[in-house]
């Protein structure tokens, strides 16, 4: 997937125009790209479109427009781009409003070790963002890549191919199974 460059990146006096319209396409493009995961955990499959949305959204949010900053936010959303054999995406978890966060993160440490995406026969661990958790504390957004071989590929292309995510962890074990629509959305990434 191509990397996202300056002129890719209309700022914020620019975006302010078409903002309301790029959101609902935004969206729309996500709700297949959503996966809830049990109660706790929800992922979202990232790509070209929703990085530069979210992009877009953060200077408009912190006023940036100075050059050197407006890079700066394109190399770390680059940096979350899936490539040409992964799917990336953004790891949501998620504490009960009456719970103490602390704890209910607390629970969920070595979650790293412990997602698996179903593509068919194929089982692939996710890769996750180095720095956001350790055996002590982990953040309650991560950043995950599932990197796929040619054959789990191949088989992420076929129309009916089983897609699920999987959580092992011994605290939160779930299994979600994911919707044509969002076999089909994440093979476009890799065609």
């Amino acid at each position: 997937m191509k990397l996202i460059e300056k002129s890719d990146i209309r700022g914020p006096a620019l975006y302010a125009g078409f903002r309301d319209d790029l959101r609902k396409k935004v969206i729309e493009l996500k709700r297949p790209r959503r996966i809830t995961i049990g109660d706790r955990v929800t992922m979202v499959f990232e790509n070209r479109a929703t990085l530069i949305f979210q992009i877009e959204e953060m200077l408009r949010a912190e006023a940036i427009t100075e050059g050197d900053k407006v890079q700066e936010e394109i190399d770390v959303y680059n940096a979350l781009m899936p490539g040409d054999d992964s799917l990336s995406a953004t790891l949501f978890l998620e504490v009960p409003p009456d719970a103490d966060p602390r704890v209910e993160l607390d629970r969920l440490i070595g979650l790293d070790e412990h997602l698996i995406l179903h593509v068919g026969d194929h089982a692939i661990r996710a890769a996750f963002e180095e720095g956001r958790g350790t055996s002590e504390r982990i953040s309650a957004v991560q950043y995950t890549r599932f990197v796929l071989d040619a054959d789990a590929r191949g088989a992420l292309a076929n129309e009916g191919t089983r897609l699920a995510l999987e959580i092992d962890h011994p605290e939160y074990s779930h299994t979600t199974e994911c919707t044509e629509a969002t076999r089909a959305s994440l093979a476009a990434d890799l065609a």
